[in-house]
């Protein structure tokens, strides 16, 4: 179970403004997470709380392939995105480094900024406890699962070797 406050973003957040192209010098998660969403709001990492979920339009994580962008979300304390649509390399990459990620186009735009937002991501439940709405989204399968469980692809692998 995941539970936090929604931050809203637009279509087609790109990975530049995820974590702009000058802090990808660093793998540090704490250190990229100071620079989240800076290219969309420059407030955003005073803002997060651990636990609070991006909710966001389509498209979300296009542009670069870069794993610094849902680093930087995970290290600025963000616990899943939920998005109409994702970019499909931002969608792998966001698996394999343990951010949960869930496509529901009716929750994304009915959510507002600062809503209390309730994930069930192995079922696909997305309850807004702000307004009592329940939206779904598919299930994460269950080895995406398994890599969220370990912490991402690296951790994962690293248990298995």
């Amino acid at each position: 179970m995941i539970r936090g406050k929604a931050h809203l973003f637009g279509d087609d957040v790109d990975t530049d403004v995820i974590i702009p192209a000058p802090y990808l010098v660093s793998n540090d998660p704490a250190e990229l997470a100071k620079h989240a969403m800076e290219g969309a709001d420059a407030c955003f990492a005073k803002r997060v709380k651990r636990g609070d979920i991006l909710v966001a339009g389509r498209n979300f994580g296009c542009g670069s392939s870069r794993e610094h962008a849902p680093m930087a979300l995970k290290g600025a304390g963000i616990s899943c995105v939920i998005a109409k649509s994702f970019a499909r390399i931002f969608y792998r990459n966001a698996f394999n480094t343990g951010l949960p990620i869930l496509i529901s186009p009716e929750a994304a735009s009915d959510i507002e900024s600062g809503n209390e937002i309730e994930v069930e991501p192995e079922e696909g439940v997305i309850r807004n406890l702000t307004t009592g709405k329940v939206y779904r989204s598919d299930p994460i399968p269950p080895f995406m699962r398994e890599l969220l469980d370990e912490g991402g692809l690296m951790k994962f692998m690293m248990e298995r070797a």
